[in-house]
């Protein structure tokens, strides 16, 4: 797995001069609450860990990989009130997408976004769109499991459990809202996440497992690397609705 911050400018030159250009996988996260529990890097460790798990799973006939670093500060302001949190909103978001993989050189062939956090789907859907208006794409992959908790719940819990388990709080975690996402949308589209839960859980961490974590995350691997490399699927899963698993 080639890191990208770890890799000098003529290495990578060289390397592309003996094997062709590369695939860049960026890790689009977030800084936000994540309850009292989980840290507010969450989504970005997340993303970083699919992103890392699809380079090392990537088969050896496709073409190579190099991980980007994170960019950490994404469209949050649905947690907007919550102490840590960070947010560059929707437009400065999509434009600074457009500028990253419009000013990229011909050393990555291919620009790929492994989305850990929901909020930042309009910014991922205006970016595609301009960059394919440029004739330069950007391709995304959001994290993306159906019937899960909304935000800080089991799912996020036992993920982060398997990726960074000593910076969970198991002994401060509570359930949030237990209504579907479905119903407490509305509410969040006016107020956010702070309207509908004090604590900025919607669902219950209680019960998440580094087990279950493992499992969900080779699950999401697995389905990147799926997508990734097979064109008709490459579209179904660009971007997220606002507000959805990662959050």
């Amino acid at each position: 797995m080639t890191l990208l911050g770890e890799t000098t400018s003529p290495q990578l030159a060289n390397a592309v001069t003996q094997k062709g250009p590369f695939t860049l996988l960026i890790p689009l996260g977030s800084t936000e609450q994540h309850g009292p529990h989980l840290p507010l890097d969450t989504d970005t460790r997340i993303a970083v860990a699919v992103a890392q798990g699809i380079a090392k799973k990537w088969p050896q006939r496709s073409a190579r990989l190099v991980v980007a670093d994170p960019i950490c500060i994404s469209a949050a302001d649905e947690h907007r009130g919550f102490a840590g949190t960070l947010s560059v909103g929707t437009k400065v978001l999509s434009e600074m997408l457009v500028e990253i993989v419009c000013n990229a050189g011909p050393e990555f062939e291919r620009i790929v976004v492994i989305n850990g956090h929901g909020g930042n789907a309009y910014a991922l859907r205006a970016a595609t769109d301009t960059c394919s208006a440029r004739q330069r794409p950007l391709e995304v992959w959001s994290l993306r499991l159906d019937n899960a908790d909304a935000h800080a719940g089991r799912v996020e819990t036992s993920l982060m459990l398997a990726i960074a388990p000593q910076l969970v709080r198991l002994d401060l975690a509570q359930p949030g809202a237990p209504e579907p996402l479905t119903e407490l949308l509305p509410k969040m589209m006016e107020g956010g996440v702070g309207a509908v839960s004090a604590n900025g859980v919607l669902g219950d961490p209680r019960g998440a497992t580094a087990a279950a974590g493992t499992r969900l995350l080779a699950d999401l691997i697995d389905d990147a690397v799926n997508q990734l490399t097979q064109p008709q699927r490459r579209t179904e899963n660009q971007t997220q609705p606002e507000y959805s698993v990662n959050d």
